[in-house]
């Protein structure tokens, strides 16, 4: 830690431009991390200076996503804190105090070139990066006059284009940019808001932020930061630059990870049915290895073991089985009253005579699934009885076939018709008392029941299971059409 910091201090500071990509809630984890390992401060800010992009209630989005993900700051917009405002546009007159103070300081420059001219610049730029600097050229009478007659302007950052800039990366290393591919970048806008850049500079040391955690693609840009930073002569704070997460395309091939690759914003991920704390662990191992060879953590032990150190120079390849693997672990340690609460709304049961039966269809899906979205799917058969093919009924383990299924329906058709009590327990043991007293394996019994009441040859459950949830008159007309199928009657 620098002597000019005293304690760790990072933030996350997304723009309210629409849903929390899965690059941005990484980036708000080891944020978070950082802080919470280092006993530190985790800040909340918005930026919100491109007013041309801002998403109506992305603000929301971005709340309700921290409190989902367990990402708790201690200072925000909305908890306030020693050094907020926490939203930019409401710190609009202090980039314009600064600006000027780089001005006055020969760090920034006036430029008076009108909109369609910096964009030209920027198209046909070569060696140098967007704008030419010939506003810098200009002489100080030349620059009085033109503030004098109200013509527009914007404030740049005035870079030296010769020699080269070198920085420092927690993860990266010492880095090292040609000063010659660094633009004059805007700071100040006509409109008086900060680029983005800026107000991050201006903010971070206000704000004492004493690590920046970012992705990857800010490395070449960094030196216009410190060259800012050196201007005012603050400290510089410590970099951390995250590898960039890349999906794996149909041929084989790595690209930066985007919706062709699937689900990419967390909204997203809990409409497909996976689980805010899976969806965290996962996240924070795509870029970061912990020194022992665990998979699953806890947000709270991810606050104790995380360290830099850990970070990875080389890209993370997200990858979807991965996680749906890992949601399936984190259902199968959920309480059997919450796995019911929060999947019953992706189950497709409501209105339907299965509602009432959704707590034991439950029980017999809460070891077997990965994610909530597969749910529909696992119980599709107990709305509608899908076509088979008798063929379904050979199974060679059991010593199934068509033949015996036939003969073994076809007695047990009376006795489940006779049956009164068509509780769980009753129906195992009507089954099992059957399979012994024809001297027959329970599992040929099984099978051929399984087939006649599902029309699959893998359920969640087994057949008195699916009788049950089933009721008595849909399972009489089943196994009625099951010995039809097979030429009984």
């Amino acid at each position: 830690m620098s002597e000019t910091f005293n304690e760790v201090r990072t933030r996350f500071a997304p723009s309210p431009t629409g849903f929390m990509h899965v690059g941005n809630l990484r980036t708000a984890l080891y944020a978070y991390l950082l802080a919470r390992s280092s006993r530190g401060k985790f800040v909340l800010r918005i930026e919100d200076t491109d007013r041309n992009r801002l998403v109506k209630d992305a603000v929301k989005v971005i709340y309700n996503t921290m409190k989902l993900a367990g990402l708790s700051h201690d200072e925000g917009p909305d908890v306030g804190g020693e050094y907020g405002p926490y939203v930019q546009s409401e710190r609009k007159p202090l980039y314009k105090e600064y600006a000027e103070e780089l001005v006055k300081k020969g760090a920034a420059y006036y430029c008076f070139c009108d909109k369609t001219e910096e964009a030209a610049e920027e198209e046909h730029a070569s060696e140098t990066v967007g704008y030419d600097g010939r506003c810098r050229k200009l002489a100080p009478a030349e620059v009085e006059a033109n503030l004098a007659a109200g013509k527009p302007y914007v404030i740049r950052q005035k870079i030296d284009k010769e020699g080269s800039t070198t920085f420092h990366d927690l993860v990266f290393g010492d880095i090292t940019i040609e000063n010659k591919v660094l633009d004059d970048q805007i700071l100040l806008k006509r409109d008086g808001m900060p680029t983005y850049n800026f107000a991050n500079v201006v903010d971070d040391h206000l704000m004492k932020i004493s690590h920046v955690v970012r992705g990857s693609e800010y490395l070449p840009s960094t030196p216009k930061y410190n060259l800012l930073y050196r201007a005012f002569g603050w400290p510089v704070p410590q970099y951390v630059h995250l590898p960039l997460i890349m999906g794996r395309n149909e041929d084989g091939t790595i690209a930066k990870l985007s919706k062709r690759h699937g689900s990419v914003s967390f909204e997203n991920l809990l409409e497909d049915g996976y689980l805010p704390g899976a969806i965290i662990n996962y996240i924070s191992l795509l870029g970061w290895s912990p020194k022992n060879d665990r998979e699953l953590f806890t947000l709270a032990e991810l606050e104790e073991i995380f360290n830099v150190n850990g970070l990875n120079k080389s890209p993370a390849v997200f990858d979807y089985d991965k996680l749906r693997w890992m949601n399936g672990e984190y259902i199968k340690q959920m309480p059997l009253e919450d796995f019911t609460a929060q999947a019953e709304r992706f189950a497709g049961v409501d209105g339907t005579p299965l509602q009432a039966r959704w707590p034991e269809i439950a029980r017999l899906l809460h070891q077997r699934v990965e994610t909530f979205r597969d749910i529909p799917s696992m119980t599709g058969f107990l709305h509608r009885l899908p076509e088979y093919e008798t063929a379904l009924y050979n199974h060679k383990k059991s010593k199934s076939n068509p033949e015996n299924a036939l003969e073994t329906l076809k007695e047990l058709q009376p006795l489940l018709d006779a049956e009164n009590d068509w509780s769980l327990d009753r129906l195992n043991a009507l089954v099992s008392d059957y399979a012994a007293s024809r001297e027959v394996k329970l599992a040929r019994v099984a099978w051929a029941l399984r087939i006649a009441v599902a029309g699959l040859a893998v359920t969640p459950g087994g057949a008195p299971e699916i009788m049950n949830i089933l009721g008595k008159e849909e399972s009489m007309r089943r196994i009625a059409g099951a010995i039809a199928l097979l030429g009984g009657n």
